[in-house]
């Protein structure tokens, strides 16, 4: 077994918020770097288990990147994960929303099923903890300027 890639941050905002953001709000703070056409038009997470994750072009193309696996609002989803690879190659995101005040959210993400992956399964991890690292700033950023 392949260790999961765990992280945990706060964000200054209730935890019914932090979880919205992270879901229907996703494309207000998801960087255009971090998509598969480099300039989508939308950034949209379908809330309900078996919806998508995806982006929308300009032109109508669409390119899902996952699926959600459970839907627990407020505190937590769980999604498929693929970006850049063929579906069958995907692996498991696991978010938590725990309230720890009025104004602070504990996120919690697990990402796992590495194995899926065999040989590159490394690689793509390593990947993955790079992107985390650099996507979760903007997520942060956006619940700090206030957008709500």
């Amino acid at each position: 077994m392949i260790d999961p890639i765990t992280i945990a941050f706060s964000v200054a905002c209730p935890y019914r918020h932090a979880f919205e953001m992270w879901t229907a709000r996703i494309g207000a703070w998801w960087p255009a770097d971090h998509t598969v056409s480099g300039h989508p038009q939308a950034v949209i997470l379908e809330g309900a288990t078996g919806g998508r994750i995806f982006e929308r072009c300009a032109d109508g193309t669409e390119h899902e990147w996952g699926r959600i696996t459970a839907w627990d609002p407020p505190n937590g989803l769980a999604y498929t994960w693929h970006l850049r690879r063929d579906p069958v190659d995907a692996t498991d995101v696991h978010v938590r929303f725990v309230p720890v005040a009025d104004q602070l959210t504990r996120v919690e993400i697990e990402h796992r099923g590495w194995e899926r992956l065999g040989a590159s399964a490394g690689v793509w991890r390593d990947r993955n903890r790079a992107g985390w690292a650099t996507l979760i700033p903007h997520l942060v950023h956006a619940i700090d300027e206030g957008d709500r």
